[in-house]
């Protein structure tokens, strides 16, 4: 079998925009290399979830790679923790958090603790607390965020947020100001549930008594800066090992991605992360790097799961000609996969269309391209053009069968 190399830009796919002659940014933008591999290879499109179904990246992440989101979908939670190198293992419950700041009556002032970039000094302290026989593992992200990982047996992840911006994960309250932070309930009458709300509730109310003496607030507060005194929590998840890309489809993989959902959903997918020098997953992240890397490291692995988020950053940002330009460095970059034998795979896990500054269940272009490839008629590598290519129009689940039956010699 060929090796294999999968680059999904997060969000890429769009709608025509008028600036661009009713073209959309990927259309309007210079790729020629896209589009010769689109020339020499097989398109289509992909409607990720299902036709119409809007994704968010992780459930389309994980269609994509083949699994099944009715019994291996672990949560936000754990993908995220698993991304910032937290072993899980199974029965765990992860949840985000924001550091956030609030007043004596535990009313949000701000959400972010004003767009802190470094949340260390805050975590390290409450990393190891047992609670009740629940030990919390508490890890910085990136920014403002924060992952809580609870381990003890009898949890369960049908508990409520405390972030009063969140009703659930997809349900966002748009007029949270000045509410106070919502308290953590069970979700169902379980005996675990009611376990996990109580002890997560009496943690933050703990964490919440420790960091208003963490002396970074009182250096913080001098300087006319917010206090990081509160976790606000989404997005709870129970972790259970998933098999992994070698158990399915016997593929030694690696991810190579530089924000931590998408390194978390390479790590329990069972793949080896790959760090790369300036991969940030922010718009000024390294692509020539991470496709470099990806190459390079193809001598050790079957299969390279590359991700590439900018585009998805313009999109939400309404910044279209950011997101062609962006498209165009992209195409640039892909210049260091020359001379690649194996199979080339190119999509996106969704559209964010420009428009809509939001992900949209609107269907994503996908080319194929490899040595035994039989090209189709298409030339350029697009939303409008791959609707024409031989591959059709394909749901999620299914481009993983797809890519192995051409990888084979």
């Amino acid at each position: 079998m060929k090796k294999i190399i999968l680059i999904i830009c997060d969000g890429m796919g769009d709608l025509p925009v008028k600036q661009f002659g009713d073209k959309t940014p990927l259309e309007a933008a210079f790729t020629p290399n896209m589009d010769k591999l689109s020339t020499e290879g097989v398109n289509g499109i992909i409607h990720v979830l299902g036709k119409g179904i809007r994704p968010n990246s992780d459930e389309a992440h994980l269609t994509l790679f083949g699994y099944d989101l009715k019994k291996d979908y672990p949560g936000r939670g754990p993908i995220e923790a698993a991304g910032l190198g937290v072993k899980l293992e199974h029965g765990d419950v992860a949840v985000r958090a924001n550091l956030a700041t609030v007043d004596n009556e535990l009313r949000v002032k701000d959400r972010r603790t004003g767009r802190i970039e470094d949340t260390t000094g805050f975590t390290k302290e409450l990393d190891g607390i047992e609670i009740n026989g629940v030990k919390f593992i508490v890890k910085s992200g990136t920014g403002h965020r924060v992952i809580i990982v609870m381990k003890s047996k009898g949890l369960s992840d049908k508990i409520s947020n405390s972030d009063v911006h969140y009703v659930s994960e997809d349900k966002v309250v748009e007029n949270w100001s000045d509410n106070k932070v919502n308290k953590i309930k069970p979700l169902d009458n379980s005996k675990e549930s009611k376990f996990t709300a109580e002890v997560l509730q009496e943690f933050l109310k703990k964490s919440h008594e420790i960091l208003e003496k963490n002396p970074l607030n009182a250096e913080r507060e001098k300087q006319g800066k917010l206090k990081g005194n509160y976790f606000l929590t989404r997005g709870p998840g129970y972790y259970k090992k998933l098999s992994s890309f070698k158990e399915m489809y016997g593929l030694k993989s690696c991810c190579i991605a530089g924000a931590g959902l998408y390194k978390g959903l390479g790590a329990i997918a069972g793949m080896d992360l790959i760090h790369v020098k300036g991969a940030t997953g922010l718009p000024n992240t390294n692509v020539n790097a991470k496709i470099k890397s990806a190459k390079k490291h193809m001598k050790d692995y079957d299969f390279a799961y590359v991700h590439i988020k900018p585009t998805d950053i313009y999109g939400e940002n309404g910044d279209c000609e950011g997101k062609k330009g962006f498209i165009e460095k992209i195409d640039k970059a892909l210049g260091e996969l020359k001379g690649f034998k194996g199979l080339i795979a190119i999509t996106a896990d969704h559209s964010t269309p420009c428009s809509r500054k939001d992900h949209s269940g609107d269907p994503v272009p996908l080319l194929i391209h490899g040595a035994n490839v039989k090209a189709d008629n298409v030339v350029k590598f697009g939303e409008k053009e791959c609707r024409n290519g031989s591959l059709g129009a394909l749901l999620g689940k299914d481009l993983m069968k797809v890519v192995l039956k051409l990888a084979k010699d």
